[in-house]
């Protein structure tokens, strides 16, 4: 593995965040406030890749519905399926999840 060169900077956080940050490299969680800085920035580069490809997938899945030959569905027809699928999954919850009679 290669290690990059670091490069020092300066930022600004409010007292609370750097709070948080000091707090931490007390215990023992991170040994500097450097260390911790880079796990935050980890951590937000990880969400923003979890983003981009959740935000893909739901691209992907309007664009197959766009695409499906399919005839559209009434809006009532849908709204009617969304109204069995509910009262089925709650059946299902019920009949899983018996209440107590003595409630």
């Amino acid at each position: 593995m290669t290690v990059e060169p670091a490069e020092k900077i300066s930022i600004t956080l409010t007292p609370d965040m750097l709070r948080a940050i000091r707090e931490s490299v007390a215990s023992g969680e991170y040994a500097s406030t450097s260390e911790a800085m880079r796990d935050a920035v980890r951590a937000w580069q990880r969400q923003r890749r979890e983003d981009t490809e959740r935000l893909a997938a739901i691209r992907a899945r309007i664009r197959r519905s766009l695409d499906d030959p399919r005839p559209d569905v009434p809006l009532e027809e849908a709204f009617e399926r969304i109204e069995k699928l509910h009262k089925k999954t709650m059946k299902a919850r019920r009949d899983a999840y018996p209440r107590d009679p003595r409630q």
